[in-house]
């Protein structure tokens, strides 16, 4: 049996008063072809996703985490492109970058040098966070920074009460200001990360298509499953994004395949393939969206987009 999610419509699915031809919905285009359906990179029918009606009002945020203990996967490349993306729908984002490293500060051009960020909110409960959100050059997208200083953080929390859910405290003063909150985290599964899956109503995990960035999603989503248990009871694996995925090899294939086989449907239906592109536009310090618009990666993450409003993961 198939199961229909909202929003979108199945690829495969033909109209009947006109044998299968092409046809439109308020919902997406279908698409022409034989009663096969048409199958994508991962192997199921593929959809294409509706554009996202706009919406009436704004907040609370739905608050989403990107994890993965495994560093190089494309976290902070989908923290970024996945913003802008829905930023472009209309929506208004929030992006925390959590790492020390503080990428996703910089791909956004952003200061994190003499400026509050994220570490000054963990260790004051007196500091405003509105005082150290930045705007970037992407309508509707903002940025609480970071920078090394938040390596120090789990030195400082480890003796704190409910030290877990220090985060949470932060984002619940600026929630209602935004739609979504994205919270890039680093690549460890330490006590920053353990703040912010406290802190999400969803987790999305991107994951290279490689063996060993597979061998370690049965580690982190047992993790995920013990801070549902004992500190978040909402939170939700809202998918795993595969990235870095080039069809013309078969080892990506076959981690691909391997992904799907045993996460099933909460494999996500859009895939990021690998390009220069992405490097290209960290470099100027800009999302894929606006760096190279017509490239297919950014119509990847514009897919990513729609996927998850479609699957209810964003408003």
């Amino acid at each position: 049996m198939r199961t229909e999610l909202p929003g979108f419509i199945d690829a495969s699915a033909g109209d009947a008063s006109a044998g299968g031809a092409s046809s439109s919905s308020k919902t997406g285009t279908l698409v022409a072809g034989d009663d096969a359906p048409r199958l994508g990179p991962t192997g199921r029918p593929a959809h294409e996703f509706a554009e996202p009606k706009p919406l009436k009002s704004h907040g609370p945020a739905r608050i989403i985490a990107l994890c993965n203990q495994k560093g190089g996967v494309g976290k902070t490349t989908t923290s970024i492109n996945l913003g802008a993306s829905i930023a472009a729908y209309g929506r208004r984002v929030l992006a925390i970058d959590f790492d020390p490293q503080g990428a996703l500060s910089a791909g956004l051009g952003v200061e994190t040098h003499d400026v509050p960020t994220i570490y000054d909110l963990l260790l004051s409960s007196s500091k405003d966070p509105k005082d150290t959100i930045q705007h970037t050059g992407v309508p509707g997208l903002d940025v609480i920074p970071a920078n090394i200083d938040l390596s120090a953080a789990e030195v400082h929390l480890v003796n704190e009460v409910a030290r877990e859910q220090i985060l949470s405290r932060v984002l619940r003063k600026v929630a209602n200001d935004y739609d979504l909150i994205l919270v890039d985290c680093q690549p460890s599964l330490g006590i920053l990360t353990v703040n912010a899956l406290t802190a999400a109503h969803g987790v999305l995990i991107p994951l290279e298509c490689e063996f060993f960035a597979l061998r370690g999603v049965a580690l982190l989503v047992e993790t995920i499953e013990k801070v549902k248990d004992r500190l978040n009871p909402v939170l939700e694996l809202d998918g795993i994004l595969a990235t870095m995925y080039d069809s013309r090899t078969l080892h990506s294939r076959e981690v691909l395949e391997r992904v799907v086989d045993a996460f099933d449907s909460r494999v996500l239906e859009t895939v990021i393939t690998r390009t220069v592109k992405f490097p290209d536009a960290s470099v100027a310090a800009m999302p894929i969206i606006q760096f190279a618009p017509e490239h297919q990666a950014a119509a990847a993450y514009r897919q990513l987009a729609r996927e998850l409003i479609a699957r209810g993961a964003v408003a």
